[in-house]
């Protein structure tokens, strides 16, 4: 594995890349300090996760000593107690969270976006707001949501079967819309976990190990493929996830979510959500496991 890299985009925009972390960065105010401290902080922080590797992959419980890593034990302490779950659950979101922490501490920032594969972590000031898409497969939108400052939302993230990690779901994705980016990836990730149908004969499964020796999950079953549903199966699926979303919503660790799964999308109530995606209820298309930032004005 090569070194971490640094790249500039157009847009003014910051392209970080170490591993599996891929970071791209948007700065509004004294952006060139705010690079500088991101890419400073950035060049150790793959080296930091792999050296707590093994405490990271164990349930959740102990406490690391990176200040990443303790972000991410954070993110998942409020689940540890529901359902199995480590602190790799909120790796990309706390990342996103890290770099944007010493970006603001370096810098003056009106606006500032932390884009990890689709786990966003923002900072706004007043009057200054952030539009973020979900997309299809194919890169096709399936609605928007803009964050402004007075919101509580300053992380955004997105999980379910197919993407980035194993998925114990069926869903097509979860996005989810928290305080910070790694309390949304953590919670996007038991969620989509939620989206199920147990013993569904459409649902096949092997357990992580046998797919990645290394992965956290360890034998668990988790979803390799969906077969057809109907679309009252789909429904019951969903609402079983939307269940869990609200009891997340009314403990306060989340913001509001929004389920995507066969065409169909459930969403808690919030008016960030509702009013923005269109068709809430049955949104066309499949969402792929991504969300990305579109313009921001």
């Amino acid at each position: 594995m090569t070194g971490p890299t640094a790249a500039r985009l157009p847009g003014d925009r910051l392209h970080l890349q170490h591993g599996p972390i891929d970071l791209i960065i948007t700065a509004d105010g004294a952006r060139e300090a705010a690079f500088a401290a991101a890419w400073a902080r950035f060049q150790s922080i793959l080296a930091e996760l792999c050296a707590e590797l093994s405490l990271l992959r164990r349930r959740a419980g102990e406490q690391p000593a990176g200040s990443t890593a303790r972000r991410m034990a954070a993110a998942v302490a409020p689940h540890a107690h529901d359902a199995f779950i480590t602190p790799m659950a909120a790796v990309a979101g706390a990342v996103a969270d890290e770099v944007l922490a010493a970006m603001t501490a370096a810098a003056p920032l009106t606006r500032a976006i932390v884009n990890n594969g689709g786990d966003i972590a923002l900072h706004l000031t007043p009057g200054m707001q952030a539009r973020v898409v979900i997309a299809a497969p194919d890169g096709a939108p399936l609605g928007h949501l803009t964050i402004a400052h007075a919101d509580p939302v300053r992380g955004i993230a997105t999980s379910g079967r197919g993407g980035r990690s194993f998925s114990l779901g069926i869903a097509d994705a979860v996005t989810v819309l928290a305080a910070t980016a790694a309390m949304a990836d953590a919670a996007a990730t038991m969620i989509a976990n939620a989206v199920d149908l147990p013993g569904h004969r459409a649902v096949r499964r092997a357990p992580a190990s046998d797919l990645s020796p290394d992965s956290d999950l360890g034998g668990r079953l988790v979803t390799v493929g969906l077969g057809c549903l109907t679309p009252t199966e789909t429904a019951s699926a969903l609402n079983r996830g939307l269940r869990h979303a609200h009891a997340l919503q009314s403990r306060h660790i989340i913001t509001a979510a929004a389920l995507f799964l066969n065409g169909q999308t459930l969403a808690t109530a919030s008016p960030i959500i509702v009013a923005q995606i269109p068709r809430v209820r049955a949104a066309p298309g499949a969402p792929s496991n991504r969300t990305e930032v579109a313009e921001h004005a």
